[in-house]
């Protein structure tokens, strides 16, 4: 019980001293104005009126703090209207009162400044009131000038997606204005081409349909019209594969010339290696791992069109097919898939589902392999910064030490292995 008594005396105490010690070290007395924190000193400097705290601002059953913040308001409020009395009597201005003035200066004395006049630039010379500058924060917050999309300090990420919509825009930006007539020869020639040979290849596509819808039996015009169409749609990806690729080179080009601000090797070769496959490897000059990449998604693209094809076959034979079972006396001599009816309507159909998802999953190999080369380049180019000395060895040789021993009084031998790594 004694025990507890001297708890709750030192208990009491230390309650008790608290409001000293906070008093002694609290730092300077701030007050709250509009939800802004300022200092007392400065709402001294502003007069009278920039010391008004409105009522609705006080709670109806004021606290100790508030109390304390209006009284000190006021004592500073005193002080001030003091100074000036002094000051107005000896026909001086104290600094604080002018602007332009520092320290303990006054305004010597002038035998034509009377008590008005030195009212009257007081007046002109005072600060602005506070809650005049408060109501001005937000609509200058608003104000604030938003960064224009298209400027002339834009990052390569930006200007390769701007260069990808407006194609020349990169070259443009980089002020390399001698590539555009390329850029735009190029790839405008390849589209001309491209559409003059599309153009030739639909009608021979609908005649070799209407053809074959008929029935699959070679015939010389068949013959003729699929050879025309096969070299119509030969050339007519060519040039949309070379619109593509000067396209493509192009947006990488502005991301190779792009100098404006510092962009680190890991960003540059990651956006290349998202504009075209492989051209990340090439910029860490990995070249040995273009061939992979270049050749994994050539030969699933290759996939792709070998399975559409094989589906494009299968789902009209399986067409004629089911249309002969449910309507054969439509047909005199027989189906007329390419099959000549060989085979039947479910195993062609298990065939044109078999390709159709093979080509499916030919298309989510591609899209893995071009975001599985897009990680290997920036793996890579974080690892080139790697610092890897040719000194990584590992050293194993006998150890002799000597110890004192307590047991025998005097230093004993030992050996051991001692080992060693250089990294």
């Amino acid at each position: 019980m004694r025990y507890l008594r001297r708890i709750l005396f030192l208990a009491l105490a230390v309650v008790a001293a608290l409001p000293v010690s906070a008093q002694r070290y609290r730092g300077e007395r701030q007050v709250i104005r509009g939800g802004v924190v300022v200092k007392a000193d400065t709402l001294s400097r502003r007069g009278a009126d920039s010391l008004a705290i409105a009522p609705d601002s006080l709670s109806a059953e004021p606290n100790d703090m508030h109390l304390s913040a209006v009284d000190s308001l006021k004592t500073d409020s005193i002080k001030a209207d003091s100074l000036k009395a002094d000051s107005l009597a000896a026909g001086q201005v104290p600094l604080p009162e002018r602007e332009g003035l520092a320290g303990d200066d006054v305004v010597p004395e002038d035998d034509n400044l009377t008590e008005e006049g030195v009212r009257d630039s007081l007046a002109a010379s005072s600060v602005e009131p506070l809650d005049n500058l408060l109501a001005e924060y937000p609509e200058k917050t608003k104000q604030r000038e938003r960064k224009p999309f298209i400027s002339d300090s834009m990052g390569i990420s930006r200007v390769c997606w701007v260069s990808a919509v407006l194609p020349g825009f990169g070259q443009i930006y980089n002020k390399q204005y001698w590539k555009l007539p390329i850029l735009y020869s190029t790839v405008g020639t390849s589209l001309g081409m491209f559409i003059y040979e599309n153009n030739r290849y639909k009608p021979l596509k609908r005649q070799f349909d209407q053809l074959t819808n008929e029935g699959l039996y070679r015939t010389e015009q068949l013959n003729r019209v699929q050879t025309k169409m096969i070299r119509s749609n030969t050339l007519r990806e060519v040039y949309l594969g070379a619109a593509i690729v000067s396209y493509l080179y192009f947006i990488g080009d502005a991301a190779i010339c792009y100098s404006t601000n510092e962009v680190s090797n890991i960003k540059r070769a990651t956006t290349l290696s998202m504009i075209c496959p492989g051209a990340g490897q090439i910029y860490n000059k990995s070249y040995w791992r273009v061939p992979i990449v270049m050749g994994g998604i050539a030969t699933t693209i290759y996939c792709i069109d070998w399975n559409n094809r094989g589906y494009q076959r299968f789902k009209k034979a399986y067409r004629l097919r089911a249309g002969y079972d449910k309507e054969p006396e439509l047909y005199p001599n027989g189906s007329t898939d390419e099959f000549g009816g060989r085979y039947s309507a479910s195993f062609l159909k298990n065939l044109r589902d078999s390709y159709r998802r093979n080509r499916d999953l030919c298309i989510i190999l591609t899209a893995g392999m071009y975001i599985l080369q897009i990680v290997d380049a920036h793996v890579d180019a974080h690892l080139r910064d790697f610092d890897i000395s040719d000194d990584l060895s590992m050293n194993i040789m006998p150890m002799v030490d000597y110890a004192y021993a307590p047991s025998i009084g005097r230093t004993s031998p030992l050996f051991g292995m001692n080992l060693s790594i250089n990294f």
